[in-house]
């Protein structure tokens, strides 16, 4: 495709995108107050590609409003479209075509999309319409597409680490000298205690509701009454002013602990020290950067410990930044890899939060009220029990994608495609994350309300990750026997006897065979 660039900056419609709600944006960088005019718009495509969360679109609904208002306090000639006037023309290319004939302009200007599906469309619009197209690369993120190019060429595997040091070497964040501080660059085997019900649970800040978010909800429960979720209470920030105050909260009250309990579940306790931050991130709220300087401040500080500060950064710099590189290195075939062949249809409990297993019920539950739930929860509860049961990874992909507020395609994809579901083959992760019941028995308290006993192996009251993790392995032997940290699981099958084999097999298939 070919994209042309003005010649000048003047008289040009600049196309500000929902996830990019920052004032350091590359599309404003040579923009002239003046003469050009920057267009916002709630399109119903965008909010309808997936069955969004009700408080995923009015979360990107409000903070897009307060963000126009915010350009405009800023001297800019904004151009807002919201999704009920009149001439709303439905998509962000057709927008795009209504507002230059409207204004008489032949120029745009925009940072480019992150998700690969609508910077084609807008590419692709530009192209047969003639519209000259300014699209500029997103200086939001630590790393650039040529930089993870550059890393990526001729390494045979791509892993997270070694990328993740090259990021604390670039940016000096937790280094002493070359060196990483405390002498290692990764503290992850000291962040896996369980938590306790008896622990301190700060929640993050509640936001303040204005006008804006009133009338926004009130949109979003009309015109979306039958998506996925619930709305209230909406407690989600929607301008950057609140969005740094909710980070200042969670360093002060949070982080301390954020390393310990990282991995750790608990039935009444959706958010225990996690920031809760990704949806404002990646909406543009909070920059990357600043997050983690304002993290590694707390430790120099001796607000934080380091295990807990060093876990935090390598979410952002290391693996945010390390997802969105595959993403784009691999679209647009990615979200379609199906490593195993798995066509099972998503079962209706992942909509529903009504099932049996305590776990999924609490992890798909939470999800339905708060458009959030914690990384151990999607990758080892929902998302595992996806992979053990053979669940069509792009059904998987496009329910996580609908369902959390800080889903975007760039960086919700590799974690379920790659992460998840090993559907990549093993492109991002070196095995697949499969695990019975007794994981999630450690590190949660679910199992001891649940109906089924994590305990027992096989039969109708055995926890039904334990027979889907011998099934899937058994299931999948040929592409996986091979791959040298599942060798002990496989030594393990083989010393098994051949009654036992059967128990866990037909155990797995009632499983199967019930799931609707």
């Amino acid at each position: 495709m070919t994209i042309q660039t003005p010649a000048h900056a003047s008289e040009r419609l600049i196309l500000v995108l929902g996830d990019q709600l920052s004032l350091p944006l590359s599309a404003l960088r040579d923009a002239n107050k003046d003469r050009d005019v920057i267009l916002m718009a709630e399109v119903a495509e965008e909010a309808s590609y997936v069955p969004h969360h009700k408080k995923k679109i009015a979360f990107l609904f409000s903070a897009m409003r307060h963000h126009a208002d915010l350009l405009r306090r800023e001297g800019w000639t904004v151009r807002y479209v919201q999704l009920d006037d009149d001439d709303n023309a439905g998509t962000l290319p057709d927008q795009l075509s209504h507002e230059l004939g409207t204004l008489g302009l032949s120029q745009v200007v925009m940072t480019a999309p992150g998700e690969y599906r609508l910077k084609q469309a807008i590419c692709d619009w530009a192209a047969q319409n003639g519209v000259a197209l300014d699209m500029r690369e997103d200086t939001r993120f630590v790393c650039s597409h040529a930089e993870f190019q550059t890393w990526a060429q001729g390494r045979k595997q791509l892993r997270m680490e070694y990328f993740y040091r090259e990021m604390r070497r670039k940016t000096g964040l937790l280094m002493n000298g070359d060196a990483p501080e405390g002498g290692k660059w990764n503290y992850d085997a000291e962040n896996r205690k369980p938590a306790k019900g008896d622990l301190f649970m700060p929640q993050p800040r509640q936001a303040t509701r204005d006008a804006i978010t009133e009338e926004v909800l009130a949109l979003v429960g009309t015109r979306f009454a039958k998506n996925f979720g619930s709305l209230e209470p909406f407690w989600l920030t929607v301008t950057r002013e609140e969005a740094l105050l909710a980070l200042e909260h969670f360093v002060q009250t949070t982080l301390p602990h954020f390393g310990d309990y990282q991995d750790a579940m608990l039935t009444d306790e959706p958010f225990l020290y996690h920031s809760v931050l990704a949806q404002y991130l990646n909406a543009g709220l909070l920059g990357p950067l600043e997050i983690c300087r304002r993290v590694e401040r707390a430790y120099y500080d001796g607000d934080a410990p380091l295990n807990a500060v060093e876990g935090y950064i390598r979410q952002i710099i290391g693996w945010r930044e390390y997802v969105r590189g595959i993403y784009w290195l691999k679209m647009p075939d990615y979200t379609h890899a199906n490593h195993f062949d798995a066509k099972r249809p998503l079962p209706a409990f992942y909509w529903t939060a009504q099932s049996d297993m305590a776990c999924m019920a609490a992890a798909i539950s939470q999800t339905r009220d708060n458009a959030y739930a914690h990384h151990i929860q999607r990758l080892m509860v929902t998302g595992n029990f996806a992979m053990l049961a053979g669940i069509d990874p792009h059904a998987v992909h496009e329910w996580y994608l609908a369902v959390y507020a800080d889903a975007y395609e760039w960086v919700e994809a590799p974690n379920v495609i790659g992460m998840s579901q090993f559907a990549d083959g093993g492109l991002l992760a070196s095995k697949p994350y499969a695990a019975s019941g007794n994981y999630i028995n450690k590190m949660s308290d679910h199992c001891q309300s649940c109906r089924y006993d994590v305990k027992q192996k096989t039969g109708p009251d055995a926890c039904p990750f334990n027979p889907l993790y011998w099934d899937f392995l058994i299931r999948n032997a040929d592409k996986l026997r091979g791959n040298p940290r599942l060798g002990y699981a496989y030594r393990t099958w083989d010393r098994m006897s051949a009654e036992k084999q059967h128990a866990y097999r037909s155990s797995a298939a009632a499983v199967l065979d019930g799931l609707t």
